[in-house]
């Protein structure tokens, strides 16, 4: 008799908490951080609610960020280029643009016949 390999669902064992990858909460964290240096701000002048949800914002810009995806939308030129790819992804190699004055430089490995 032989040995069979059952087939079985591995999407989201590398999850944390059932929505968060490894890259999203490290996104979120970070996005989470910036938002408490309002918190701060705001708590400092009474304002402890607003601070609250503008952290909450910068947590799920964060989220958003680390998850999605840009789409893949016919109409805009950015979008046609980008869709299918991961956002930050996308904004690193649009950082990188701006700091290395506005250059790109593609690297083709030429073709062996043989």
């Amino acid at each position: 008799m032989g040995t069979y390999n059952l087939p079985r669902s591995v999407k989201g064992e590398g999850r944390i908490l059932f929505i968060f990858t490894g890259k999203s909460m490290m996104y979120t964290v970070i996005g989470g951080s910036c938002g408490l240096i309002f918190y701060f701000l705001f708590s400092a002048f009474g304002l402890t609610m607003v601070g609250i949800v503008i952290t909450v914002i910068f947590a799920l810009i964060g989220f958003v960020i680390g998850t999605l995806k840009m789409p893949n939308l016919g109409k805009f030129k950015f979008a046609q280029k980008t869709g299918g790819e991961n956002i930050d992804d996308i904004i690193k190699r649009a950082i990188k643009f701006r700091t290395k004055g506005r250059k790109i430089y593609i690297y083709k490995e030429e073709e062996k016949n043989g």
